[in-house]
């Protein structure tokens, strides 16, 4: 991919509601989109949980495993969205075995022995009526590091309902200015470090 080609970001929602029941995460996930676009950056949203996406660590789990057609999506894009909601404290299942998934990555090398998705960068956005959003940010930005992903300054955005709330995401009559300020930058600065990556990649072993 040439350094003056535009930049692709891939939004990955791990909501537990299949198309097209409304989602909080996706809609978060669209708005990050759409701020990643004010960068010049083109994106795509894929509801993990409409596919038939196998348990397992490896990057093809055979027949009928519907991963590899995301995960070339995915590999053709220069920024990963991962955007999930808030239950019992922890990201979704459907989170979670995107990162079991992308655990095959490892194993997934270049001639210099990085990881294939060594250069793409990756932010992470929670959305949920209880609180989490700090423990899913961290636990998901040290798997995707692991795996080989960047993650800029700032790399995440959430909204958490008030204590004991009940109110969805989707059901906001406006984004609130925090929530969007938050996705503002990290939008930015994703765009600003894919380029940069893409100008100026990880060196070679």
């Amino acid at each position: 991919m040439t350094e003056s080609a535009p930049l692709r970001a891939l939004a990955l929602v791990c909501s537990l509601k299949p198309t097209p029941a409304p989602s909080s995460s996706d809609l978060m996930a669209r708005q990050v989109l759409d701020e990643l676009g004010k960068h010049g950056v083109t994106g795509d949203v894929v509801r993990v949980v409409d596919h038939d996406v196998k348990p397992g660590v490896e990057v093809d789990m055979g027949e009928g495993d519907a991963w590899p057609a995301i995960r070339e999506r995915m590999m053709a894009a220069d920024i990963l969205v991962l955007a999930t909601p808030t239950w019992v404290g922890h990201m979704s299942s459907v989170a979670q075995r995107v990162l079991e998934r992308l655990d095959g990555e490892l194993s997934e090398t270049d001639d210099s022995g990085r990881p294939l998705v060594t250069g793409k960068v990756a932010v992470v956005a929670v959305v949920g009526n209880e609180d989490g959003a700090h423990k899913i940010i961290a636990d998901a930005f040290q798997g995707l590091g692991d795996i080989g992903f960047t993650i800029p300054a700032q790399g995440s955005t959430y909204w958490n309902d008030q204590a004991m709330g009940g109110t969805d995401y989707l059901e906001l009559d406006e984004t609130p200015e925090a929530v969007a300020s938050t996705t503002a930058t990290m939008a930015e600065n994703a765009a600003h470090l894919a380029r940069a990556l893409r100008a100026a990649p990880y060196p070679g072993r």
